[in-house]
This record gives C-alpha cells, sequence and structure tokens, in this order.
C-alpha cells in the first residue's frame, strides 16, 4: 500500500451557518419576549371590555365562595347555596344603597342653609389675600418698571384715523339652546347608565358561573397551565390563599378606618357623618386616590357648616390621625405579608393597571399583580415576575455583603455585618454569611473576576473582620494559642482561617491564625506551635487533596502531638469521610464553621457534653403541668389517637420515625410513635425504638420547644453548637429533628408532634406550617375524644399560636449545660 496524504475534509455548510444562529439566539430570544409582552398588552387594552367584567367577577369569586363552602357544609347544594350567597349580596348592597341615598337626600336639603357662612368665609379669605403681604413691595417695584417700558415710544405702522376711530365693535351674539324637556332627559339619563348597568350586569352573571363552576373552571386552568401538577396546585393554591387573604385583611382595615371615621365626624358635629365614615371605607379599595377622594366632602362640609375654623381643623386632625394609626399600625399589623409584594411594585401596578383599565383597574391591581406574582414564582421562565414584584429581598445576606465588596463599598459591607451581629452571634454571622462570601469570591476567582474586583475582596473582607474583632473581643487574657488556623493557599483560606481563630477564641479558647505561604521546611518551623494542641488548615479550593496531604504530612513530622482538622470549605462530598481523613493523614474534616468549633474543641480536650444546652423549664410550669394532666394526654386511650398522628406524620413528611411527646415534671414521656430510627454511621450501632425516647426532660429537644412555645427544626443536630454534645442524641445517632407544639384549649403546650431522622434534611416554611396544622388536629382529635368519653365539656380550639421559628445552623455559641 502507498503512503496517502490525509487531508481534514471542511466543516459542512450547514455547522456554518448554524454557529452564528447560536450565537444570535439571546437577542432573539430577547425580541420573541418583547413581542410576546407588546401583544398582551394590547390584548389587555383592546379586549378590556370584555376582561374588566371577567376579572371582577373572579376577584368577587374570591369574595363569596367561602360563604358558599359553609352553606355546603351546612348541609345546602351548592346551586341553591350560590343563588342564596348572590341574593344576600344583592340585598345588602341595595339596602345601603337606599340608606346611603337618604343620608345624601338629608344632607343636599340642609346645604342651603349653609350658603352664608360659606360666603362669610370667602370674603375673610379674599380680604385677608388684599391684604399687603412680604412680596407685595417687590412686585409693585416689578409692575412700575413693567409700565415704564410698555410706555416707552417704539416705531410702528401710522396710527389710524380718527374717522375709523369711530366705526363701532361687532356685537357678540349667542344662541341659547332649548332646555330638554322632562321625557328627553330620562332618554340621556338612561343611555348614560346603560354602560354601567350592562357591565354590572355581565359582572353578576359572570359570578354566577364562577360560583357554580368553581371546581370546572379550577380544571381547566390545571389543564392550560400544564406541566407539573404539583406545582400548578401550588400556585393555584397560593394566589387563592393570597388573594382572600388580601380582601379579608382589606375589609377589616378598611372597616377599622370608616367606624372611628364616622364616631369621629359625629363627635364634632359635621353633618352626615355615617355617610362619610361609609364613604370612607369604601374608598379606601380604589388604592392611593381613594382615601384623598374621600376626604374632602367631609372637609368642605366642614368649612360650609361652622362658622369659624374649629371644624375644620378638627376634621383635618382626625383624618391625620386615622391616616397615620392606619398606615402605620393598623396595616402593617394585618396585612403582614399577605400579598408578598414589594412597595415599589404595588406603585408600578397601581399606575400599569390604570393606564389601561382605568379607575377599575386602579381597583383591581394588587389582587391582578399578586397573580403575576405567583405565576412568577412558580414558572421557572417568568421567574423574573416574582424578583420584580415581590417583597422578598433580591439578594441574600451573603450576596449583598459580597457586591458592596465588588463595588468597594466596604464601609456598607460593614454596617450589613454588624447588623447581623447586633445580637453577639459572631460565629453564626461566619457560618452563615462570610463563608458564603469568601465561597463566592473563589468560584468567581478565575471565572469572571478581574484582579481589581479580587484585590476588593480580599481588603474589604480582611477590614470586615478586623471590625467584628474589634466589636467583639476576645474574653480573657490570650496566652499562647492552644488552637491555630492556618491559610492553606491563598489569602482567601487565610482570611477564612482568621474568622475561625476568632470565632473559637469567643469560646473562651485562646486561638490564633497565621497566613497562607509557601509549604516549605522553613514555614513549618516558623509556625511555632509548640504551645497548640489543634492546627485547623483552611482550603477553599474544590481538589485540595495534593496539597492539603503534603502540608498534613510535614505537620505531623515536625509537630507529632499536634492534632489537625482539615476545614474543606468547598469540598466534594467524597472528601468528608472518615477514609478520606485518614488518607489525608487529618484528625478531623469539617466543612462549616460550626462543624470547626465542634471538632476543634473535642480535639483540644474540652468535654462536649459539658457544653451543650440543658432545655430550660420556664417560670410557669406548674399551671402548664396541670394543663398536662387536666387535658387527658396521659390517659391509655388517648394512645391510639397520638399513634395515628404520627403516623400520619411519618407518611406525609417521609421520615423514619415521628412520635407524640409530652413533658412531665421531670421526663419526656413518648405517648405515640411509628418507625424507628435506622443504624446510622454514628455512635449508635443498633436501630433505635420508642423505648430509649424516654430520656431526661433537661436532655429532651422536645422540651426546648414546650419551654420556647415555638416550633423548632434542626437541619444537623452534629452541626448546631447547641445540641452537638447532648449524650442523649448522641446515643441516637439523631442528626435531623422538627418539632411543632401541641397546645391544650387555653394555649398551654403540653408535648409536641415531631419527625426524627438520622441523615440531615430541612423543612421549608409551608412543611413547617402543615406541622403545626397537624399537631393542631391531633390536639383537635383528643378534644373530641374526650367529650366522646364524657370526661371534659367542649373546650375551645387552640388559643392564638406563637410565630414559628425555623432553628437553622448553630445560633450563638457552647452554652454550658444547665445554662
Amino acid at each position: 500500500m502507498g503512503n496517502h496524504k490525509v487531508v481534514d475534509s471542511p466543516v459542512p455548510p450547514r455547522s456554518a451557518s448554524v454557529a452564528p444562529l447560536f450565537a444570535l439566539l439571546p437577542e432573539l430570544r430577547l425580541l420573541v419576549g418583547l413581542a410576546t409582552f407588546g401583544l398582551i398588552i394590547t390584548a389587555l387594552y383592546f379586549g378590556r371590555d370584555i376582561l374588566i367584567p371577567l376579572a371582577l367577577a373572579f376577584l368577587l369569586g374570591f369574595v363569596l365562595d367561602p360563604l358558599v363552602m359553609r352553606l355546603k357544609r351546612w348541609g345546602l347544594p351548592r346551586a341553591p347555596a350560590v343563588i342564596l350567597v348572590v341574593v344576600l349580596a344583592l340585598a345588602m348592597i341595595g339596602l345601603a344603597g337606599m340608606f346611603l341615598g337618604n343620608q345624601v337626600s338629608t344632607l343636599s336639603a340642609q346645604l342651603p342653609t349653609y350658603q352664608s357662612n360659606i360666603r362669610a368665609k370667602l370674603q375673610t379669605l379674599r380680604a385677608d389675600a388684599s391684604k399687603p403681604g412680604m412680596f407685595d413691595g417687590v412686585i409693585k417695584t416689578f409692575d412700575t418698571l413693567k409700565k415704564e417700558v410698555d410706555q416707552a415710544p417704539a416705531a410702528g405702522p401710522p396710527e389710524p384715523s380718527a374717522g375709523r376711530a369711530n366705526v363701532a365693535s361687532p356685537q357678540r351674539v349667542q344662541v341659547e339652546p332649548k332646555p330638554p324637556s322632562a321625557f328627553q332627559q330620562a332618554i340621556e339619563w338612561l343611555e348614560a347608565a346603560s354602560g354601567p348597568l350592562a357591565k354590572a350586569g355581565i359582572v353578576l352573571v359572570f359570578v354566577v358561573l364562577v360560583l357554580l363552576d368553581r371546581l370546572d373552571l379550577r380544571d381547566r386552568l390545571l389543564r392550560l397551565w400544564g406541566g407539573s401538577m404539583h406545582r400548578s396546585t401550588d400556585a393555584m393554591d397560593e394566589a387563592g390563599e393570597r388573594i382572600s387573604k388580601y380582601l379579608t385583611m382589606q375589609l377589616v382595615v378598611n372597616m377599622s378606618y370608616g367606624v372611628p371615621m364616622a364616631a369621629g365626624l359625629w363627635f364634632i358635629g359635621v353633618p352626615g357623618a355615617i355617610l362619610w365614615g361609609a364613604l370612607a371605607a369604601v374608598m379606601r379599595f380604589v388604592p392611593y386616590l381613594g382615601p384623598m377622594i374621600s376626604a374632602v366632602f367631609p372637609l368642605a362640609l366642614a368649612f360650609a357648616v361652622d362658622p369659624g375654623w374649629s371644624m375644620v381643623l378638627w376634621t383635618i386632625g382626625l383624618i391625620a390621625a386615622l391616616e397615620m394609626l392606619s398606615n402605620n399600625v393598623v396595616e402593617p399589623w394585618l396585612y403582614g405579608a399577605s400579598t408578598g409584594l414589594s412597595a415599589m411594585s404595588l406603585m408600578v401596578a397601581a399606575t400599569f393597571w390604570t393606564a389601561l383599565w382605568g379607575p377599575l383597574g386602579l381597583i383591581m391591581s394588587t389582587p391582578l399583580t399578586v397573580c403575576l406574582l405567583v405565576i412568577g414564582r412558580h414558572l421557572p421562565r417568568l421567574k423574573f415576575l416574582d424578583v420584580l414584584l415581590g417583597s422578598q429581598p433580591a439578594l441574600d445576606t451573603p450576596s449583598r455583603i459580597y457586591q458592596r465588596l465588588l463595588a468597594g463599598d466596604v464601609d456598607e459591607a460593614i454596617e450589613l455585618a454588624s447588623r447581623q451581629t447586633e445580637d453577639g452571634n459572631v460565629a453564626d454571622f461566619y457560618n452563615e454569611s462570610a463563608l458564603p462570601v469568601l465561597r463566592m469570591a473563589s468560584n468567581d476567582h478565575s471565572v469572571a473576576a478581574t484582579a481589581e474586583h479580587r484585590h476588593r475582596v480580599v481588603v474589604g473582607m480582611d477590614a470586615l473582620i478586623e471590625d467584628l474583632v474589634d466589636q467583639h473581643p476576645a474574653t480573657g487574657v490570650q496566652t499562647d494559642p492552644s488552637v491555630v488556623c492556618i491559610g492553606g493557599k491563598w489569602e482567601v483560606d487565610t482570611l477564612a482561617g482568621k474568622m475561625l481563630a476568632h470565632a473559637v477564641s469567643l469560646q473562651g479558647q485562646s486561638a490564633g491564625h497565621r497566613p497562607a505561604a509557601t509549604v516549605s521546611a522553613d514555614y513549618i518551623a516558623a509556625l511555632d506551635l509548640a504551645a497548640a494542641k489543634v492546627v485547623c488548615l483552611s482550603y477553599f479550593s474544590p481538589e485540595p487533596q495534593e496539597a492539603a496531604g503534603r502540608f498534613c504530612r510535614r505537620l505531623r513530622r515536625r509537630w507529632p502531638d499536634v492534632k489537625i482538622v482539615l476545614a474543606l470549605w468547598n469540598a466534594p462530598p467524597e472528601l468528608v469521610t472518615e477514609e478520606a481523613c485518614q488518607a489525608l493523614g487529618a484528625h478531623a474534616v469539617v466543612t462549616s464553621v460550626s462543624e470547626a468549633m465542634i471538632r476543634i474543641a473535642d480535639l483540644a480536650g474540652i468535654r462536649l457534653d459539658q457544653g451543650f444546652m440543658l432545655a430550660p423549664i420556664p417560670k410557669a410550669d406548674a399551671v402548664r403541668l396541670q394543663a398536662l394532666h387536666d387535658s387527658g394526654a396521659l390517659d391509655v386511650r388517648a394512645e391510639a389517637i397520638f399513634e395515628s398522628a404520627a403516623k400520619h406524620a411519618a407518611d406525609i413528611f417521609d421520615v423514619p420515625m415521628a412520635m407524640v411527646s409530652l413533658i412531665d415534671k421531670d421526663e419526656q414521656k413518648v405517648r405515640g410513635a411509628f418507625g424507628e430510627l435506622p443504624p446510622s454511621p454514628g455512635p449508635a450501632p443498633a436501630r433505635v425504638g420508642t423505648e430509649a425516647m424516654n430520656v431526661p426532660r433537661t436532655l429532651s429537644m422536645c422540651g426546648h420547644v414546650v419551654a420556647n412555645a415555638q416550633t423548632m427544626v434542626v437541619p444537623d443536630i452534629t452541626r448546631d453548637l447547641r445540641f452537638a454534645g447532648n449524650p442523649a442524641l448522641q446515643s441516637m445517632g439523631l442528626r435531623f429533628y422538627a418539632g411543632a407544639p401541641l397546645r391544650d384549649g387555653a394555649g398551654h403546650v403540653i408535648g409536641t408532634l415531631c419527625l426524627l431522622d438520622v441523615e440531615a434534611r430541612s423543612l421549608n416554611q409551608r412543611e413547617v406550617t402543615l406541622l403545626e396544622s397537624m399537631a393542631d388536629d391531633a390536639m383537635q382529635a383528643l378534644r373530641e375524644a374526650m367529650i366522646e368519653w364524657g370526661d371534659v365539656a367542649p373546650m375551645p380550639g387552640p388559643a392564638t399560636e406563637a410565630p414559628s421559628a425555623i432553628v437553622g445552623q448553630p445560633v450563638g455559641g457552647l452554652a454550658l449545660a444547665g445554662e
């Protein structure tokens, strides 16, 4: 065979033509998005005659549907329930209209009697305005100068002849229209009212259809939404919940404004006080403009009625006081996060919908924008709507600090850090905010960061840590450090070591840090670790095996008695195992500041079982214990109820074990449980059953829930400074805990419904709310059973619950036992 020269075939022309297309994809997406947005706005504007009644019908459906559901629960079929609710609503509107119409008629009959007061006040105001003012001299001087300039001779056309001056000017003729007859006026009024009446009729028909076919409409919307049924259901549930809560709270806020307004105007003496209070309550449904419009009428009437000015001033004071109270106290208290919209998005939405749909768009702007927010929250392609409209911060605390550092705004970054550490939990800040900042800097080092960016982050973060050290100095006399934190390779490694040394020193240990440098024999000898018990090496590299292993070997040769902790902040999971730790030559591998503090304390000889937090005992515990014994929860017959609740919770949350525990005087008593904890890699070699959960109260996680009367979620017990040293939890190998309080009818917390696992996990806020609801259901089932047993009389439901507290990674430092 001869030698053949291989010639690479050229790239097909199709590939060459496709490459520019891919390069233009972002621009094409942008153009398509803008075109789609324009089409949607056009459709909303030109279809407003149909869309406005439909939107109003859905809005009223949210208001009336709870009443329909209540009648259905009482046994009335849906169609008669809808008809009854609609008839009652129309009757209430009619009665209110008749009452207010009577008020207007009475008031209009009284208005002519106030003409003399109005005329006298206007004359007084005119006289006051004609008096010399502080600028009258300036104005008079200016007028004099202007007249002198105007009288100066100027060249122009000749004066008209005297004969033309005597010509009479033409007279103005005005044609008076013939007044319309009564029949023509009735026709004009009917034509003017036909439009609103037709829209009201369309809205009424749509409301009835929405209430009758609510479930069918829901199914059709779910079908149109497509995608995941779970996501679609959550989106519709959240939209309905937010809009219903907003409308309910809006009604309460309006009533809390209108009723005091009517009472105050009646006390002041303004005629038609009930009318103006009702008008104020209704007009507050119109954002921004409504309160101003409703305030004009009582002010004008007070101006007309009172010969003096006292009634006007009292009315102004009443309106101002009610506005301040409503805007600053009532609305924030009742609304809370009912809509989830930011103040800026509310104003922009009001402007947008008013421009499209007029005054009705202003009224419906908030509910419509809530729907957009929910769609953006659950549809990934429209996530930008959640960012633009939502009330949640666009950036979390670590991202905000990182951005401030990138911008060179070190003072703002330090201020953010100071606000996060006001309660003294510096270790918390390092673990949850500062460490993620350094992770972001490390990940962006060779991807997006420039030399200037890297310099700003390093210099700014060093200044931030120094400021925190000055604000929170270590207690006691710092001698030769027993714990030394050393940067592995980069400056960010040194910064992390500096943070860890500060956090450790705040726990009472003597700690210091060393900067990163080239690992050599001279460098190892210069570290001066004679007094050190533990050395922590800090690495942000995602592949630190080679450098960390070499550093550990040299340290062990030079300082064989020193315990080594590897802080691999960006380590993959395979480097956190015991086998990897031994292969690297370290005594422990950690990935967070809290875990590092626990491992350092253990290797330094500090007994962790003397550093965990005991469950506190409230001062009014005697009353709570009496409520426990009176509740019937300790009755043997109640165990079936609690076992059913535990099984339900274990199935719903997919955990290996759930239980209902009651906190007695000295002991946690498990009264219902389902499942058992599987063997874990930790110190518990066998499965853990129900018997092992009957622990002393002070060692119980549920004891903390009872003491604080709040839900508690601990994602990883082994990395939480409050519970990592608890011997009872260590013996079970327990890592995840979530407990919701069990409340009796008077609100006393007698125990918990809790979830347990030997693997770390977490719960979101919706899941926390669900767990609390299941705990309430268990107590309600107990109360109903007690009534059936004849042991107690019917009791009210649970009292208002304390706000839930999701307790994440460690809060504060190691607390002494019994603190």
